[in-house]
């Protein structure tokens, strides 16, 4: 028999459990990500909206004719990224933090919605819902973006993550930028209706791999002997 308390001889409990937990959590991010993007989808292609001329945001705003829809898929991706930050491993802490502001902003951007045309300075007049909500699209998306770059670059996260997060940070570092330049010197149209789009699915497809990796990695146990007991035998 194995004596007890001898590093090595078994997992710890807790360390299982969390692993477990963390899994979930994963699958569930991957989950109400899948979702909310299907739910987003759909109010912007089925809504009366102005199509890529337009911004995203307008697609929920009251009497759309799929408001709710897009309202929904909004929380569903607020939730998916308060979910992400949950599965992600204990010692990238700041990555975590990124992913859970940017959730929290993402709920507020759905709860409080634009008016019509979702007007944002300079070129047009905001109200301030509108200053509200298109000021917590526009942090939600960089703290998602911010988080992409923490994780590429911290230890304790895996390969497969840092690699995930590096790729999707080089895409959507210049497109942000060219973004929030087309914003400030050219106003709403096609060209930031088109790059926006742009930055918000390459931030919905890393949340959605970066969850399902999370969701089917497996922590090692500790070494089998012969007779099948972890550790090595007394």
């Amino acid at each position: 028999m194995p004596e007890p308390g001898r590093a090595g001889t078994t997992a710890a409990p807790t360390d299982g459990a969390d692993d477990v937990a963390r899994r979930v959590a994963g699958s569930a991010a991957a989950g109400c990500t899948l979702a909310g993007a299907v739910a987003v989808t759909v109010a912007l292609i089925a809504g009366p909206g102005p199509g890529l001329t337009g911004y995203v945001s307008e697609a929920g705003i009251a009497g759309s004719g799929h408001a709710a829809t897009y309202r929904i898929g909004v929380f569903a991706l607020a939730g998916a990224l308060l979910l992400l930050a949950a599965a992600l491993p204990a010692g990238v802490r700041l990555a975590a933090a990124l992913l859970a502001a940017g959730g929290l902003l993402t709920g507020l951007s759905g709860a409080v919605t634009c008016t019509a045309g979702c007007p944002l300075p300079p070129f047009e007049r905001a109200t301030v819902a509108d200053l509200v909500h298109g000021g917590a699209s526009v942090a939600a998306t960089a703290a998602v973006v911010l988080a992409m770059v923490a994780l590429a670059v911290s230890g304790p996260a895996d390969r497969t993550l840092r690699r995930l997060a590096a790729g999707a940070a080089a895409l959507a570092l210049p497109l942000c930028a060219a973004v929030g330049l087309a914003m400030l010197i050219v106003g709403r149209g096609t060209l930031v209706g088109v790059l926006e789009r742009l930055v918000l699915a390459l931030t919905v497809l890393w949340g959605l791999t970066t969850a399902t990796a999370l969701a089917v990695a497996r922590k090692e146990g500790p070494p089998v002997n012969a007779s099948g007991i972890g550790g090595a035998p007394s």
